[in-house]
């Protein structure tokens, strides 16, 4: 089996390399920007997720006969052939051509039937270009629907001229409401990017290939999220996608759609052939079973196109990403004496140098690729290490390590399908995938630190002398918030006593609860001695004490940005943050 480098242990990533090496001669031709236009299509999905008022059921009905009495018929008519023109129907109407084009059997019926033609959607990827097709067909729309608007929100009276559909097509009703919910399956931030969407383009030209030379050899292929992104954003392109697929259209019957029920047979048999035919695991870090199978994305967080922090410069963003590893060995009985004290360890290439997870290789005896590994990593890390050790005999039990590879995250963000192959001896192979990494929200600290004066300098000798001994006066105790690297960023404070301090017996006297001000500086420590520093000069936020009632268990902060905070500390700890306007509303 021709996998191996000799020098360097690793793979010439051969099974990579005939998946992205798939093209035209094979059969499998994709006559469009998968990449470009999956894109958009998560845009879209995304947008269409934020207008609740668009799956409302009367707004539904409403667009479904715009779409069927109004648009398509026009459509048709400023269309030559199955090639479109170069416009955008309402927002609403998008939706439902949209939904009924993921369903090509019924999409292609329906046109045949009514226009004698099938009707392809425009190729638009620029947000230029998409505004200037809607604009143009807005005027179009104008001269010929002037009894009809042409935007609506869910509020207007949209349809007055035209009557709403009585539900004469409950497959189109339906079509669309099930498809309301589409964007959960393909929500997870990293999917947008465009490393993975170049690997996904070639795991889907990888799974039609093995669609179509396995045609006898099963009864229904499981595809994996990132795959189906590809499939259905092909799907919504109808005459292109009838064109690339007129060869495996009866073939395509026997891939489970993303709301057919899934048999664990299918996902295992999808997984076998994907290996006969690729010589790789077929789930990948952030392309599994599980994004198909519910909308649950635990592990992942919220994100934004932009870094939500633009105001403090010294807070630096936080990148994260997941990464899977899968083993694959097989060994006689024979070996079982090598392999009874040996165990694999994982590591990271740096940071958390505490992470060792140890798995024996005891059970991992596979003819197949077994998922070993998957953790969510800092992109600080710069990559994970596979360790091969040996269990020591001795008192200490000490490990002896055997050998080492790595995985950098720059490299595999570099390989093909963003996945690197690495031998690790005892015919074993580890192989190792990740996602793009993307900004995931702040992880801060706050550690204690010294009590420091009312000008911000640490209350020690090193500070009285460098003032010629003249006393430090108040009392504040601080808190320094460390960010995710560990580095410091604000220094927090709360006065809570007066008086001077310098080399003898003064005390410093508790201050008045109004007094007691909170502050948040940004910034590190300015250090003149060791640990010994001052806090930086810039106050970016203060709270003040409003009131407080012991017998409530309540108090009351003013904070400098307007708000006003009540923590109430009866029955656990509870917040409750409003505008110091009353016509504001709250938030808790």
């Amino acid at each position: 089996m021709p996998w191996k480098d000799s020098d360097s242990g690793v793979s010439d990533d051969s099974g990579t390399r005939n998946i992205s090496g798939i093209s035209d001669q094979e059969g499998i031709g994709i006559s469009i920007d998968l990449v470009s236009a999956s894109r958009r299509h998560l845009a879209f999905l995304r947008t269409i997720a934020d207008s609740p008022w668009l799956h409302r059921t009367p707004t539904l009905l409403q667009s479904i006969t715009r779409y069927e009495k109004l648009w398509m018929p026009l459509i048709s008519e400023l269309s030559e052939g199955s090639k479109s023109d170069m416009l955008l129907p309402p927002f609403d109407v998008q939706w439902v051509w949209h939904c009924h084009c993921l369903n090509p059997v019924s999409y292609r019926q329906y046109c045949e039937a009514k226009f004698s033609k099938l009707i392809e959607k425009p190729v638009i990827f620029d947000e230029e270009i998409e505004d200037y097709a809607v604009n143009r067909c807005r005027e179009i729309w104008n001269l010929k629907y002037p009894f009809e608007p042409f935007d609506v929100n869910g509020e207007s009276n949209s349809g007055d001229g035209i009557g709403v559909s009585s539900l004469t097509d409950n497959d189109l009703f339906a079509m669309v409401s099930k498809q309301g919910s589409l964007y959960s399956k393909f929500s997870r931030p990293f999917l947008s990017e465009i490393v993975h969407l170049i690997a996904a383009k070639h795991r889907y030209k990888g799974f039609l290939y093995m669609l179509k030379r396995f045609r006898d050899g099963y009864s229904r292929l499981v595809p994996t999220s990132d795959i189906l992104i590809m499939w259905l954003t092909h799907q919504s392109f109808p005459s292109t996608y009838e064109g690339d697929m007129k060869e495996m259209e009866g073939d395509l019957e026997r891939v489970v759609g993303v709301w057919d029920p899934v048999k664990e047979e299918d996902a295992q048999m999808t997984k076998t052939l994907w290996e006969e035919v690729f010589d790789q695991p077929y789930e990948r870090a952030g392309a599994t079973f599980d994004g198909i199978f519910s909308s649950d994305c635990s592990g992942y967080w919220e994100a934004s196109d932009s870094d939500v922090n633009r105001k403090y410069k010294g807070l630096e963003p936080r990148f994260l990403l997941e990464v899977c590893l899968f083993v694959k060995g097989k060994w006689d009985e024979k070996d079982s004496k090598e392999t009874k004290n040996t165990f694999l360890r994982l590591r990271t290439v740096r940071c958390h140098m505490e992470l060792k997870i140890d798995k024996p290789i005891s059970d991992m005896s596979s003819q197949s690729w077994q998922k070993r590994w998957q953790l969510f990593c800092e992109f600080s890390t710069r990559g994970v290490v596979v360790e091969v050790r040996q269990q020591g005999s001795g008192c200490l039990r000490n490990s002896k390590l055997h050998k080492m590879v790595a995985f950098s995250w720059n490299d595999l963000l570099r390989a093909p399908s963003l996945t690197l192959e690495r031998e690790v001896g005892l015919q074993m192979r580890v192989i190792a995938s990740i996602t793009p990494p993307v900004q995931a929200p702040y992880l801060l600290k706050c550690v204690p630190d010294r009590v420091t004066d009312d000008k911000g300098a640490m209350i020690s000798d090193v500070i009285l002398k460098m003032n010629r001994y003249h006393p430090q006066e108040g009392r504040w105790l601080s808190r320094t918030v460390l960010d995710h690297a560990g580095r410091e960023c604000f220094i927090i404070r709360i006065r809570v006593g007066g008086g001077f301090w310098r080399r003898g017996a003064e005390t410093p006297t508790s201050v008045k609860w109004e007094d007691r001000i909170i502050e948040i500086r940004e910034g590190s420590w300015s250090y003149v001695a060791g640990s010994i520093g001052t806090a930086p000069e810039k106050v970016v936020g203060t709270a003040t004490p409003k009131d407080k009632n012991p017998q409530d268990k309540k108090a009351t902060w003013s904070l400098s940005t307007g708000y006003v905070l009540t923590i109430q500390w009866e029955g656990g700890l509870n917040f409750h943050l409003q505008n110091e306007n009353p016509d504001e509303s709250s938030v808790r």
